[in-house]
């Protein structure tokens, strides 16, 4: 076995809110990161860098998901892919709202605002995609 087959393992035997933390907490740090490298760096509209950041973070929560937290879900690509992108959008677009009203009626930095959304988002998330994205598909 590999080192990386391995860590992948011993990760896949975590439980299961542990594996999701551990996958959103990295799709968070991902669209962070490319919201922070888009306005420092390009200039972009924080708002604007959000939905690129979005897109760009949903395929690390995806794939983390698929691999990790929802592996033995029984749930092929083809039914858990576009339901996890169901899931994904429509946190997104709360994302984008509860975004919206943070940035303009707290007095707080951007990526505080962001960090607290990104939270607030991450509980529907999981019970979305346990419960439907990746729910085990009907015999």
């Amino acid at each position: 076995m590999t080192p990386t087959m391995s860590a992948l393992t011993r990760v896949q035997q975590l439980p299961q809110a542990l594996r999701f933390v551990l996958v959103g907490g990295s799709a968070a740090a991902t669209h962070l990161l490319v919201v922070w490298a888009l306005v420092q760096g390009a200039q972009w509209a924080p708002l604007w860098a959000n939905g690129v950041a979005f897109l760009v973070a949903f395929w690390v929560s995806y794939g983390g998901h698929a691999l990790l937290t929802f592996a033995g879900s029984g749930a092929r690509h083809r039914q858990a892919l576009p339901r996890f992108f169901v899931v994904a959008c429509s946190a997104f677009a709360i994302n984008e709202l509860l975004y919206l009203a943070a940035l303009r009626w707290l007095p707080w930095h951007y990526l505080l605002s962001l960090l607290a959304v990104l939270l607030a988002v991450a509980v529907g998330t999981f019970v979305s995609s346990k419960l439907w994205a990746f729910a085990r598909p009907a015999p």
